[in-house]
């Protein structure tokens, strides 16, 4: 059958579908171009909750002009359909949009040091606490007040420790403030790109409580920026920080991030103040970069490795790193219908999922649409891909152009039309429908922490 010669070899065939009581039908959400005519993409409103239905949350997208738009996601769908119990992690992620609605224009580029619409940490916790329930099927919740307390607790620490520290001068209280967080606490950076701590990706398992050996006080550069973020914040709201500060984010793989006094920065410190958003983005980009369910050729962007995977681009020069890739992706696939945890560097489906859906509804790149449609792909969800491509593409038509130094550009959107022109031709296919058994790789397996 085409629908399966076609999919990845990531799945191997194994396509995961919803239960007999959800037809496609019922699930499926129109996304055509006439829908979207007068809407404005790039500024979204999130609707609350709805008491009707408890995954309303991740349905539904309300542009600014008032034109409601369903958005269909389907992770926690395809895990209930498989039997796992999503609960939890649909109650993080309606925390997790509680917090981004409040992600006005302004908001979104406001200095997280001055930040006082969303509650960052918060934020960053529900992130932890949907990836939680989803790899550890646990029965409780991640306590995310809990580890908001930690966080309130790491500041009242510092006060204690270096409360002379406020009586100086601005560059000595910084000087404190990381020689506390570096040295005394021992925070330290990891390079996430290597995939050899995920733990680095959540705020919650950098060990913030006091006293704790400090084993696991490695974090990306995100959480620290984060880490550093919320001492100030509620430094500033005890009164005891008089001045403004930029922290500036290292763009590097090795430098930490540090703090300045605001009215010392110069245009080229710019691109390296982090906003709300950019942090948002920052934390997002690094889960879907960790968990990406392609791994292989960090020489091309993750679309376009998903792509690949899916024979969608040439492979012309790459063979033998082709064959090694589909051997790869097999095996992976074997542990973990088995459920056997697989290496992070065959990535985590599950993950990429929730990290893709969550930078769909922050809104900031058209080209989540794009990448969130490859991998629903790769699950067999071909109509909905469709729908994502196909938006993608009505929205980025309907975009200014914007000038692009980026060098896969020309060979994405060629990948595009060539998974969009497939997608026609399975749904196409006579007889074409969803396999009626009910499993699915993204619920067999499981990682404790």
């Amino acid at each position: 059958m085409i629908g399966l010669t076609l999919a990845s070899p990531w799945i191997s065939g194994t396509l995961p579908i919803y239960s007999s009581s959800t037809s496609s039908s019922s699930t499926t959400t129109s996304l055509s171009s006439s829908s979207f005519e007068a809407a404005n993409f790039s500024k979204p409103q999130l609707c609350p909750p709805s008491t009707s239905s408890s995954s309303s949350y991740n349905r539904r997208v309300i542009c600014r002009s008032q034109l409601a738009n369903d958005l269909k996601f389907l992770l926690h769908d395809a895990l209930d359909s498989s039997g796992v119990d999503t609960t939890h992690a649909r109650a993080a992620r309606e925390g997790f949009c509680s917090q981004i609605k409040r992600l006005s224009d302004i908001e979104r580029h406001t200095s997280i040091s001055i930040n006082r619409g969303v509650d960052l940490g918060k934020t960053a916790l529900y992130i932890a606490a949907e990836d939680d329930s989803l790899v550890s099927h646990s029965s409780v919740p991640l306590p995310v007040d809990a580890f908001i307390d930690r966080l309130d607790d790491l500041c009242m620490d510092y006060c204690s420790h270096y409360s002379a520290s406020f009586r100086s001068s601005p560059d000595i209280f910084l000087e404190c403030l990381e020689r506390y967080l570096y040295v005394n606490k021992g925070f330290r950076r990891t390079n996430v790109r290597s995939q050899a701590e995920p733990r680095a990706l959540y705020l919650h398992s950098l060990h913030l409580r006091l006293g704790q050996v400090l084993t696991h006080r490695s974090g990306s550069a995100p959480m620290l920026s984060l880490i550093y973020s919320e001492i100030l914040k509620m430094l500033r709201l005890c009164g005891l920080l008089n001045f403004d500060v930029e922290i500036f984010f290292p763009h590097d793989l090795y430098s930490l991030p540090r703090g300045y006094h605001k009215q010392r920065s110069k245009e080229s410190d710019q691109p390296h103040i982090l906003t709300s958003q950019s942090l948002l983005l920052e934390i997002l980009r690094n889960l879907k970069d960790a968990f990406w369910p392609f791994q292989l050729d960090h020489t091309s962007s993750l679309f376009l490795r998903a792509a690949r995977a899916a024979n969608c681009t040439d492979r012309s020069n790459n063979v033998e790193e082709s064959g090694f890739e589909l051997a790869s992706a097999k095996a992976a696939q074997h542990r973990l219908e088995r459920g056997v945890w697989t290496s992070v560097r065959f990535g985590d489906m599950r993950r990429a999922l929730s990290a893709c859906e969550r930078l769909v509804l922050l809104e900031s790149d058209l080209k989540e649409l794009r990448d969130y449609g490859v991998l629903l792909y790769h699950c067999g969800f071909f109509e909905e891909s469709l729908q994502y491509f196909k938006l993608y593409k009505d929205k980025k038509n309907s975009s200014i152009p914007e000038p692009s130094s980026d060098t896969f550009s020309h060979l994405e959107e060629d990948a595009v039309e060539k998974l969009i022109v497939r997608l026609n031709l399975i749904l196409m296919e006579e007889g074409w429908t969803r396999p009626s058994y009910n499993k699915s790789f993204l619920g067999n397996n499981s990682e404790p922490w």
